[in-house]
């Protein structure tokens, strides 16, 4: 028998004394279709252990896997080749943790660890600074303008039409506790992205000018115009990378001015995770770093003179007063930050420029093959491994039937912008180095027969 400790009356007084009815009121803010009334239709009372084991199996078989067909999803997850190696290391002892380190200093492999992490996402995204990781991209990217709002005291964000519909819900949900008026509009099918209308928006009230690069629909743009822009009005510039490996390629943010950059880690050791666990990364310029959430670990001497690591700066609620806090993050996600670390040392600066050139020359033949389809057109000019086709047709109904014949054949804008009928037809395709040219063909080749 579960041990409950707390009666009928202990609740009532716990409900009067925060302001609330009964326990139900707790949960106004769910949707009233999305909340349980009694037992899930369907779903037996109990089963053996055996028989519950023999379900999930053969539920788990209708499932098609990533490294069982023609792979083209993307869109801010992304299927990349992993070394063995990394997985074997990220569960050494001196290592392993997915979580904080309360007596930090005594958790030297740890630290270690993050601090070579911060400094390859520094380099990565051309920042001075990077902290030791975040839950995942979507809340990074929040983090970034609800820091940016302490910096320029605004509340006004300008969100570019190329950013991941997802990382825009996650903002306009958080907005809602923080009054910061979001302004975001659905891309276009075009070439072009909308940097000149965001430039154009800018004005006193603006905190910040968020864009994604690459964007939703693959395009890459120059950022240099965008930053200068924005500081002209005294706003920042927070650039979003959800495929880190495009930096091995193109010019990092950081670069063209950037004042913050953050972005999604899964792409680099750590795979698809049927959703997660992922891994947030954030950086950002020097004179901003007592405003950058998370933690900041940093290199120092002991007593001895010994190369040692600290956590040198840590704004989080949990660590500080809460009314002092820059965020309200308790933890990072230290073992997906372990395995993207190793991937990268592994890789180096040459192996990643390499594996980014790879990809790029693949997406590139991918989508010359594609053009020859009968009535595909292929949106963008510039890209890195993925691009954006523009289909005769609606790309849902095209993604199922291709489904249905073992391809996965991308990302319908469909899902991403439910009611956009400008945007119904396209279809986000990603090609990384474990694309093979047969992948393609096969691709093409269902395309064209569906479409004919």
């Amino acid at each position: 028998m579960r041990y409950l400790p707390l009666n009928d009356a202990d609740r009532a007084a716990m409900c009067a004394k925060i302001g609330v009815a009964a326990i139900d009121d707790l949960f106004v803010d769910v949707p009233a279709e999305a909340r349980l009334t009694g037992p899930i239709e369907g779903l037996p009372p109990h089963a053996t252990e055996l028989a519950v084991e023999r379900h999930m199996a053969a539920l788990a078989r209708r499932n098609l896997s990533a490294g069982d067909a023609p792979f083209f999803l993307g869109a801010g997850a992304y299927r990349h080749h992993i070394p063995a190696s990394v997985d074997h290391l990220i569960q050494r002892g001196e290592f392993l943790t997915a979580y904080t380190p309360y007596q930090p200093e005594i958790a030297q492999g740890t630290l270690q660890m993050l601090f070579e992490f911060q400094t390859q996402v520094a380099r990565l995204f051309g920042c001075d600074v990077a902290n030791a990781s975040m839950y995942d991209g979507s809340t990074a990217c929040w983090e970034a303008i609800s820091m940016a709002r302490r910096i320029t005291k605004r509340g006004r964000v300008q969100l570019s039409g190329g950013l991941h519909p997802h990382y825009v819900s996650v903002a306009q949900t958080m907005a809602r506790f923080t009054g910061d008026v979001l302004d975001v509009a659905a891309p276009d099918l075009s070439a072009a992205n909308d940097s000149e209308a965001l430039i154009a928006a800018i004005d006193e009230r603006t905190s910040c000018v968020v864009v994604q690069y690459p964007d939703i629909l693959g395009r890459i743009g120059d950022l240099a115009a965008l930053a200068v822009a924005a500081h002209a009005k005294g706003a920042l510039l927070v650039a979003v990378v959800t495929e880190p490996v495009a930096l091995g390629a193109i010019r990092s943010p950081g670069e063209m001015g950037a004042d913050i950059v953050v972005g999604e880690g899964q792409a680099i050791g750590v795979g698809l995770q049927f959703g997660g666990p992922y891994l947030g990364l954030f950086a950002t310029r020097k004179e901003y770093v007592r405003q950058m959430p998370g933690r900041l670990c940093g290199q120092t001497v002991d007593a001895e003179g010994r190369r040692g690591f600290v956590l040198t700066l840590s704004t989080r609620e949990q660590h500080i007063r809460r009314e002092k806090a820059t965020s309200n993050i308790c933890t990072n996600s230290g073992l997906c930050a372990l395995a993207f670390s190793i991937h990268m040392s592994l890789l180096g600066e040459q192996g990643l420029r390499a594996l980014a050139l790879q990809n790029h020359a693949l997406a590139t033949a991918a989508a010359d093959r594609l053009a020859q389809v009968p009535g595909v057109r292929v949106v963008n000019d510039h890209y890195f491994n993925e691009f954006t086709i523009e289909l005769p047709t609606e790309s849902r109904g095209v993604v199922r039937t291709l489904a249905d014949r073992g391809i996965l054949a991308g990302v319908p804008l469909g899902k991403l912008y439910p009611g956009h009928a400008a945007l119904a037809n396209g279809l986000v395709v990603a090609v990384t180095e474990t694309t093979t040219a047969q992948d393609v063909e096969q691709l093409a080749v269902a395309l064209a027969e569906v479409l004919s």
